[in-house]
């Protein structure tokens, strides 16, 4: 749960009030936002958590979709 956190303060520029709030919503319903961004912006993000992630083989997944 704290990886989350960081990642969202990291990445998503969140208080750590928002990235827990948004971790929350995630451990309960298993999705969360995290913002809404133009696609290039949004695709590098989604790019940059994943090797986060990775490098510290954390199984965290974040995708984006468009509305």
């Amino acid at each position: 749960m704290e990886f989350v956190v960081v990642v969202l303060q990291r990445f998503f520029a969140k208080t750590r009030e928002q990235a827990t709030q948004i971790m929350l919503k995630v451990h309960r319903e298993g999705i969360g936002v995290c913002g809404v961004y133009p696609k290039d912006i949004a695709a590098t993000k989604v790019e940059q958590v994943g090797t986060y992630a990775r490098k510290h083989q954390h199984p965290l997944q974040c995708v984006m979709e468009e509305n």
